[in-house]
């Protein structure tokens, strides 16, 4: 049983890593940005696209884990 799924996490990491590797080479036109001012060279539109996911990926589980201790209850005193 496990490696099964060691079998099917395998498939599947190789399955999202194959379609990163086609959007990349499909998204491969020039775009410049403007952030705030800030001008950015010009990049494949996959870069700044796969960029912006790895940040998100990055900050929901940091937001979540700020939530989680804000909800943690509070011990009560005792008299």
């Amino acid at each position: 049983m496990r490696n099964v799924k060691r079998l099917i996490f395998l498939v599947i990491a190789l399955l999202i890593a194959a379609a990163i590797v086609v959007f990349v080479l499909e998204n491969q036109q020039a775009v410049a940005l403007v952030f705030f001012g800030w001008n950015a060279p010009e990049l494949p539109v996959a870069v700044p696209v796969i960029f912006a996911l790895l940040v998100g990926m990055l900050i929901g589980p940091l937001l979540v884990s700020i939530a989680r201790l804000r909800r943690k209850p509070k011990a009560s005193r005792l008299p």
